[in-house]
């Protein structure tokens, strides 16, 4: 027999002499070949390692993006369209089919999923139709319905209707089953205000109510009266409540940004968080944290079965290794958590959407396959898209979808990138997932704000250690609650520490005068950061190889460092708003008054703050003030004090002054309580007082020093008017004075001048003393008020009396934020910002 005999791996042959023809082959050692092999493998445990990675599988790319279009844009082209094109896509994708080409196949599987997609958003839009509703809806008819509650009430936030803030709104996710005497089956929002808002507020779901209501399009019920329970929550539904209020009561004797914070952390119940800290959480891109995410899945089963990387290996850890349970009842006991999250958070599509994202997320970096995963991740998406259409066209949807595939995808290789630079892989991982996260999420970020974080990577990775802890031990406290309640107060206190951590992150990132920047809105901002952001991507190799040497490191993160802290006010010559110099502005913050008189570097009078606390922080933070040392309101109507929580974000007042008349009581309530909380002192003005800060000279011109001695007993009349001298201008700030007091103004102050600027009275209404205008003769004439607001301010008549005095008139409704720059009334100079100024 002849052949070659084996040459054994073990035992290198001897050498011989090279002959004619012939040359020397030296075989690799047993130990030399093993390395290569290694070397060669795709994991970096070598080829021995039972998980090797390869590429991402894009197969599934196509059908994924194409049922998620087609669900997005079949409702906006009616049934009989989209199932006319339907038809013709399934058509088309047999054809392909018959080619029996990889392509095709490929294209076919895309052209199958968009009709699917399309038919079931067309199909959900049909039964939202069906049934007599619509049609009592398009009638605004009234009539009794039977619903079934299908998710949590919530209360909106109460908005300002000029002076007074509208009752309180409570909105019931709910699925009309009968209307009269007709059985249907149409998904409705219910609202209800006022008096029953608290009885809707407890409703859990799946309980059965009938309600008297109001139709109106589309599908909506204006509650009247409250809720009649026909049938209570469901045994499962009912268990799920009960865990969610014993952990609110477990973490009510914490402070309050942990008392609201921590079940938003656990089971995003954020019914406790004030609109403030939400606010914070938006500026800082921490928002995520309070919503249900497949990262509280994937803590909990971390802390299942230990460092995800050792799952799989005899070496792995966490309780399950611990109980020496093996991986068969691991799995179960996983799949077991998995089911009782999904039912402690409402087993709603959001949830379920969480649950997918969550497992896929974890199963990634326990196995390391990614390759395998990604499909996976496609697959729950096309999965979930034909189960509700509507998640097609929802963001928080569309951010845990992109948010999870960047980590199956990005954030391996930038992570691998950064290791081979000398960063610690903990740290490493650490920043590839946060920048990874932020790269594909901010162009939906600048969708919904038209605004970049500058802050969102750090604050991210600041909180990122507390989140765990927070999580696993307040689950723990949930579960406690029912049956102990003393332990889960001791477990909520635990884990009130790193919950207070989270919660000061964002406040100090988001209080940071350059957190945030202005970005283009809409479709063309989000198309211009993608743009951005892959350039940065392509332009990365080179941006790294500066990054090596140590002065440019330096020098770009105390650049960064002083754009985003600002210790000294900053110009931004590209906006031109504020100019420099500036003496007044008038923010524009919709219906209402807020006032900014700079006294310094950083430091300005504030009066008034506007209805909308978001809005009167972000004028301050464009005009870089981070000092009041008085802020007055001028009296206590909505839309000139609820937004004090604002003002105060991030910066310190001395005091706060405000006039005479405590009415409206609630909001004057209101402001005592905000004010004691942030240990201000409260102070009343009265006519006479004069006051002097840096360049600001002003007196208080009027109330007088009683209630008793106003014309009016309304809270317009009791309005703090300010005469202002600053850099040779005079102003005249006037609140919201009516013809009654403006007269009085008249002869009380009887050395009363013309002025360079007036803020006229009451967003410009008709109500104003034609004698008093005359007499103050301004040079311009500023009116804060809202666009399409409903009082029909400001008056035609108004403005043009002040025209015909020679006034200016300029409007935060057409013209934006306004300031006042320029010394002496020669060098008067207003600035308008434009609606993209702030």
């Amino acid at each position: 027999m002849t052949g070659t005999a084996p040459v054994s791996s073990a035992v290198r042959p001897a050498e011989a002499a090279p002959g004619p023809g012939h040359r020397t082959v030296t075989l690799p050692t047993a130990g030399e070949a093993r390395a290569a092999v290694h070397a060669e493998a795709a994991s970096p445990l070598g080829a021995s390692h039972p998980r090797q990675e390869g590429p991402p599988d894009w197969r599934l790319v196509g059908p994924a993006v194409s049922v998620w279009a087609a669900a997005a844009v079949a409702p906006g082209f009616g049934p009989g369209r989209v199932l006319a094109v339907a038809g013709a896509v399934v058509a088309l994708g047999a054809v392909l089919i018959g080619l029996r080409r990889g392509l095709a196949l490929a294209a076919a599987a895309a052209l199958f999923c968009g009709a699917a997609g399309a038919g079931a958003a067309v199909l959900k839009e049909a039964d939202a139709r069906r049934g007599p509703l619509p049609g009592l809806a398009r009638a605004r008819a009234t009539a009794e319905a039977e619903i079934t509650v299908t998710g949590d009430p919530f209360e909106v936030r109460p908005h300002v209707l000029g002076a007074v803030k509208a009752p309180r709104t409570v909105v019931i996710p709910a699925v009309a089953r009968k209307v009269g005497r007709t059985r249907i089956r149409t998904p409705v929002t219910v609202f209800a205000q006022g008096a029953t808002a608290d009885a809707w507020l407890r409703l859990v779901p799946s309980t059965r109510v009938v309600v008297n209501a109001r139709l109106a399009p589309p599908n909506t019920l204006q509650a009247r009266g409250s809720p009649r329970i026909t049938a209570g929550p469901s045994a499962v539904q009912g268990i799920a409540a009960r865990l969610r209020a014993g952990l609110r009561t477990a973490a009510t004797p914490l402070p309050q940004d942990a008392r609201a914070l921590l079940p938003g952390l656990v089971v995003g119940d954020t019914s406790a968080v004030t609109p403030e800290l939400k606010n914070a959480f938006k500026a800082t891109d921490l928002a995520h944290l309070t919503a249900v995410s497949g990262a509280n899945l994937t803590i909990i089963l971390v802390l299942l079965i230990g460092p995800a990387g050792m799952a799989s290996l005899a070496e792995r850890r966490g309780l399950a290794a611990a109980l020496g349970l093996p991986l068969r009842w691991t799995a179960f006991l996983g799949v077991g958590l998995t089911v009782a999250f999904v039912l402690v958070c409402r087993p709603g599509p959001s949830v379920l959407r969480a649950a997918a994202c969550g497992l896929i997320t974890l199963l990634a970096i326990a196995t390391g396959r990614r390759r395998s995963l990604l499909p996976a991740l496609l697959t729950a998406v096309i999965g979930l898209v034909l189960y509700d259409p509507d998640l097609a066209r929802s963001y928080g949807f569309a951010l845990s979808v992109l948010a999870t595939g960047s980590l199956l995808t990005l954030a391996p290789r930038w992570s691998q990138a950064l290791r081979a630079r000398g960063v610690r892989p903990r740290l490493a991982e650490a920043l590839a997932t946060a920048a990874a996260a932020q790269a594909v999420c901010g162009p939906v970020i600048v969708l919904l704000s038209a605004r970049l974080s500058l802050v969102a990577v750090p604050c991210n990775l600041l909180a990122e250690p507390a989140v765990g802890a927070a999580t696993v031990i307040g689950f723990a406290a949930m579960a406690a609650a029912p049956f102990a309640l003393p332990v889960a107060q001791v477990l909520a206190w635990t884990a009130g520490w790193p919950t207070l951590w989270i919660a000061a992150v964002a406040r100090h990132g988001a209080a940071l005068p350059g957190a945030d920047i202005r970005w283009p809105g809409g479709w063309p901002g989000a198309a211009l950061l993608v743009v951005v952001t892959v350039a940065a991507v392509v332009c990365g190799r080179r941006i790294v190889g500066v990054a090596r040497r140590p002065w440019a490191v330096v020098v770009g993160a105390l650049v960064l460092l002083l754009w985003v802290v600002r210790p000294v006010p900053l110009p931004l010559p590209a906006s031109g708003w504020p100019p420099t110099g500036w003496r007044m502005a008038m923010c524009d913050v919709g219906q209402g008054d807020a006032l900014v008189l700079a006294a310094g570097p950083g430091t300005a009078v504030v009066v008034d703050t506007g209805p909308d606390p978001v809005l009167a922080d972000r004028c301050l933070r464009r005009l870089r003030v981070t000092a009041i040392p008085l802020l007055i309101l001028t009296h206590f109507h909505a839309d000139h004090v609820d937004g004090l929580l604002g003002v105060l974000r991030g910066r310190r007042v001395g005091a706060i002054e405000t006039t005479v008349l405590a009415e409206p009581a609630p909001q004057a309530a209101q402001v005592r309580r905000e004010a004691v909380a942030a240990r201000i002192p409260l102070v009343q003005a009265a006519a006479g007082e004069q006051r002097r800060l840096g360049p600001l000279e002003w007196r208080v011109l009027w109330p007088p020093p009683t209630a008793d001695d106003l014309p009016d007993d309304g809270p317009n009349d009791s309005s703090v008017a300010l005469l202002v001298r600053t850099g040779g201008l005079t102003l005249l700030l006037m609140g919201d004075l009516e013809p009654p007091a403006q007269e009085e103004l008249l002869t009380t102050v009887p050395d009363l001048p013309r002025v360079d600027v007036l803020k006229v009275a009451h967003h410009g209404s008709a109500y104003q003393d034609p004698a008093l205008l005359a007499r103050l003769h301004p040079r311009l004439a500023l009116i804060s008020v809202g666009a399409g607001n409903p009082y029909g301010h400001p008056a035609v008549r108004t403005v043009g009396e002040l025209r015909a005095l020679g006034a200016v008139v300029l409007r935060t409704d057409t013209d934006g934020p306004v300031a006042v720059a320029g010394d002496g009334p020669a060098g008067l100079r207003p600035v308008v910002a434009g609606h993209g100024g702030i």
